[in-house]
């Protein structure tokens, strides 16, 4: 079969985040697919703020509705990609010339708006419903998400395909040697639980402090992310914890890693995510994981975590004890969190990701 030459035109406005996860998404995957594919061409068009140059990079059109919504389709048509990619979720709401195919993250703000800030009216409301709708192809990064799609919009489930996030090679098990100074500079004790996100109702920070309260033996809470919105309650509840709660603000990203291999355990309540990133980058470092049992992170996790329901604070008391309090089990929880981590990687979704957009370019030949 002759291979049709592929030019992708990727969406990069994720990366005015890039710490976020639809940030790290757009960025790993644009790296791996470029290695998969020496090929291909794969364009990233970011956003004029976030401009880096080099090769490979363009800008999208400075006016903010007119800029990306009209007159940026109108440079895709004659910009010689065959594909575009929207990676951050969305379509451009002008009329599209060649084939897209859009990448759903979650759809939390649809299942419960009251855990998001006001002010995103022309996204939910229009972008991403004609995006979702117009799309040939959609990537759901979970199979949780793609029936979200499928009951939230009344989308065909054959026009959906699958495909996990990865793991980056940074996030394994480091040697004690390699994690001296980062526990110095921190000044982290030496048992501690850990929870990593924005401080926002979704990712259920309240549950968490509530069950680890009532501990018998409590360690510390090592709190890694930077605050959000709608996080009153959460501010109240750590002013009354005291010194054994340590919120260290946003980490940086290359600090995740050794943060991971030196918690004891990570507790990950979140009431919804997408995929659930945080889970599988502390198992490829083999740290225990304690999870909720919503959305993808069963999907996840697997049985290499301790899964417990979202707003059971007794059944995160239980299981926070028996995690701190058996060593064993942290060993076998360990090797099985990365066992289960080493089945995802990122060039394993960008093969999986480049077969789609052929397939695609391929039908509109």
């Amino acid at each position: 079969m002759i291979r049709i030459p592929l030019h992708v035109a990727v969406d990069g406005q994720g990366l005015a985040r890039p710490a976020a996860g639809i940030g790290v998404y757009t960025q790993e995957m644009v790296a791996a697919l470029r290695q998969s594919a020496e090929d291909s061409l794969i364009t990233l068009w970011v956003e004029p703020s976030n401009a880096v140059g080099g090769s490979g990079t363009r800008t999208i059109p400075r006016a903010r509705f007119l800029g990306r919504h009209v007159i940026w389709p109108r440079r895709l048509a004659h910009s010689g990609a065959n594909l575009f990619w929207g990676a951050a979720g969305q379509l451009p709401l002008g009329r599209m010339a060649i084939p897209s195919v859009v990448t759903v993250h979650d759809l939390a703000i649809y299942r419960q708006p009251s855990w998001f800030p006001r002010g995103q009216t022309l996204s939910v409301k229009l972008v991403v419903p004609r995006s979702l709708r117009r799309a040939q192809r959609l990537i759901a990064v979970s199979a949780s998400t793609a029936s979200d799609v499928v009951e939230l919009f009344g989308i065909d489930r054959g026009r959906i395909d699958v495909v996990h996030e990865g793991v980056g090679a940074a996030f394994r098990p480091l040697r004690r040697e390699q994690l001296q100074s980062f526990a110095q500079r921190y000044e982290l004790p030496e048992h501690f639980l850990l929870f990593v996100g924005t401080i926002e109702p979704r990712k259920n920070l309240l549950t968490l402090l509530q069950a680890w309260s009532q501990m018998r033996h409590r360690p510390p809470l090592v709190i890694a992310g930077g605050r959000g919105w709608r996080d009153e309650k959460i501010e109240r509840h750590l002013e009354r914890a005291g010194s054994l709660v340590r919120p260290l603000g946003a980490v940086r990203r290359e600090d995740l890693p050794a943060l991971y291999n030196l918690a004891t355990c990570l507790t990950h309540p979140a009431w919804y995510e997408g995929f659930g990133l945080t889970v599988l980058e502390a198992m490829a470092c083999g740290t225990p994981v304690v999870a909720a049992n919503a959305s993808s992170l069963p999907e996840v996790g697997g049985a290499a975590v301790r899964l417990v329901p979202p707003g059971d604070v007794q059944a995160w008391t239980g299981a926070l004890e028996e995690v701190c309090g058996d060593p064993q089990l942290q060993q076998r929880m360990r090797e099985g969190g990365l066992l289960r981590a080493a089945e995802f990687s990122w060039s394993r979704s960008a093969e999986r990701t480049l077969r789609i957009f052929r397939q695609l370019v391929r039908a509109a030949q």
